[in-house]
């Protein structure tokens, strides 16, 4: 392991992979994994899927982008459930980082779509270091939101970059990448939030709404 890969399984402001819950929940999800392709899916498939989607929160609210702060509240958008992945990997010995892009996502809720478009700024994936490689992964959306969604499950094998679904199951464009604003060592919150206010001034301008994207997503 190289001096820049330990860079990446330090404890962070975000990334808070010291938190006992942090440690405990990657423990739990590791189960009788041993190579560190098989930990990481371990790790993927238990913030992708036990860990609930949703958009509808304080984007300006620090918590909402910590990992520890996630777990507890068991649900999250992209940014926070990257964020949890990459911190419960750094737990688990695996170095990784959260990286970002724009993305085009072409199904949403009619509610999401009012307030933020159809473009999603500083969409995050996770950087994950397996087998002496770099290696993108996206858990964000869990299982019941894509079936409901009629999307298929992002999956992930450990060894191809697994970014978005470009299709849903009847061929409908999904999402697109747009612009790739690559890796960092935590989250960049300061930077993700005033772009937001930027980009988003209906956020700014409502509170987080009381509303369940799973029932207003497209079936």
């Amino acid at each position: 392991m190289t001096t820049a890969d330990t860079d990446y399984l330090r404890p962070a402001r975000f990334i808070d992979s010291g938190d006992p819950a942090i440690q405990a929940f990657a423990q739990q999800a590791l189960g009788n994994a041993h190579t560190a392709k098989d930990r990481a899916l371990a790790l993927y498939g238990a913030v992708r899927d036990q860990v609930q989607y949703d958009p509808y929160i304080d984007f300006f609210d620090s918590a909402e982008y910590r990992a520890s702060d996630v777990l507890r509240a068991g649900k999250g958008f992209c940014v926070g459930k990257s964020a949890l992945l990459t911190a419960a990997a750094r737990a688990a010995g695996i170095p990784a980082r959260p990286g970002y892009a724009d993305v085009r996502n072409h199904l949403t809720s009619k509610r999401l779509r009012e307030q933020v478009g159809d473009t999603f700024y500083w969409h995050s994936y996770t950087e994950l270091r397996i087998d002496g490689k770099w290696v993108k992964c996206t858990p964000a959306f869990d299982q019941a939101l894509c079936e409901r969604a009629k999307v298929v499950p992002l999956d992930f094998d450990g060894i191809d970059d697994s970014l978005f679904q470009p299709f849903d199951q009847i061929g409908r464009r999904h999402m697109e990448y747009l612009q790739d604003r690559g890796a960092f060592a935590d989250v960049p919150f300061e930077t993700i939030v005033a772009d937001f206010k930027k980009f988003y001034p209906k956020l700014v301008a409502t509170s987080p709404a009381a509303a369940s994207f799973r029932d207003e997503v497209t079936t």
